[in-house]
């Protein structure tokens, strides 16, 4: 490692604390919300965006998941001169697969999931909430969507949009699996859902 290496590495991780404030600011989220969503404390998140704690994947990864970036956007991973858009898709909680289609941070940020298919004997949804707004289209497979109190399935060309400040939960309807695209953003209009309710003993 020659001594131009450190020198790189250490500016790029004085640069995350700034990144991580810049990007959360962006979204109009607070530390408070943000630690409810990744379990992080509130000290700890503030700490990192000060530079007071140094970061790791551990720490980075929620939060990376949580705002629905490409880590290396936390990051600052500095490029390679190289124009191409290298997608790369990662694993997300609950063995989805998730393909990043946006590299810009802020603003609308596009994925493309597979969600694998739910055994007859899987645990009830687990609604969460959040700052944002989602809209859901799906490609293949048959999506629930468990929004407040409406429990939908929807099947290939059916969307869904709604403000993420909802308990909100979706996966696979059935043992297959289901793709589908999802585009996130800063908090939007009224919720409007189009799909139909999920039969009684299908889900």
């Amino acid at each position: 490692m020659t001594d131009e290496q450190p020198t790189k590495i250490g500016e790029v991780l004085a640069g995350v604390g700034p990144r991580l404030r810049r990007v959360r600011t962006e979204r109009g989220v607070t530390l408070a919300a943000l630690a409810a969503a990744t379990g992080i404390s509130k000290s700890t998140l503030s700490r990192l965006e000060s530079g007071l704690r140094r970061p790791s994947l551990e720490l980075l990864l929620p939060i990376a998941q949580a705002h629905r970036v490409p880590l290396d956007e936390l990051i600052g991973a500095p490029e390679t001169g190289d124009p191409r858009v290298r997608l790369a898709p990662r694993q997300a909680l609950g063995g989805r697969t998730v393909l990043p289609l946006t590299r810009q941070p802020g603003g609308l940020q596009a994925f493309k999931m597979i969600i694998p298919g739910s055994p007859p004997d899987r645990p009830a949804p687990d609604p969460r909430t959040h700052e944002g707004y989602e809209w859901l289209y799906v490609l293949a497979g048959r999506l629930r969507l468990v929004l407040a109190e409406h429990d939908l399935v929807l099947g290939p060309g059916e969307a869904a949009e709604f403000d993420t400040r909802l308990p909100h939960w979706f996966g696979s309807a059935d043992e297959r699996p289901v793709e589908i695209l999802s585009l996130f953003g800063a908090q939007g209009e009224r919720m409007h859902v189009r799909a139909r309710p999920s039969r009684p003993g299908r889900r």
